[in-house]
């Protein structure tokens, strides 16, 4: 296990965080999801967040999205995914005018959020729940 380090303190902290939009609207699919997380990654790294292929993970279904990063103790969450959710509302609304059509008055993420530390489950499992996301089983 490799640990992240910063002046005074040695941490793991991963984080799986599920976003859900308003109304369980459906309006993802993988373009738009991938558009989703290139805003993510833009704007993760003002909040020291990490969210790495190798280890990290995200994905989605079609009203949800499910993403797995790693941050230092020290990092402002809530303002972070309030940051997120506001700037990829307003940037996938834009760029995808399709999806106005299935939201209900604009709204585009739902107000609540899930954030699970990941505790003692082996990351894998983790990530490997992440990535069957939209599969039917």
């Amino acid at each position: 296990m490799e640990l992240d380090n910063n002046a005074h303190s040695v941490f793991l902290i991963h984080y799986h965080l599920v976003l859900v939009v308003k109304y369980r609207r459906k309006v993802f699919d993988n373009h738009i999801s991938d558009r989703a997380k290139e805003i993510f990654e833009y704007i993760s790294p003002k909040y020291n967040i990490t969210l790495q292929e190798s280890l990290q993970e995200w994905n989605h279904d079609k009203d949800h999205v499910h993403i797995l990063f790693k941050t230092p103790p020290n990092t402002e969450i809530s303002k972070f995914i309030n940051a997120y959710k506001s700037a990829s509302s307003r940037l996938l609304k834009k760029e995808f005018p399709q999806i106005r059509q299935k939201l209900w008055k604009e709204h585009f993420w739902g107000q609540s959020f899930c954030l699970l530390t990941t505790g003692g489950a082996p990351i894998e499992v983790i990530r490997k729940y992440i990535e069957s996301q939209g599969e039917k089983h």
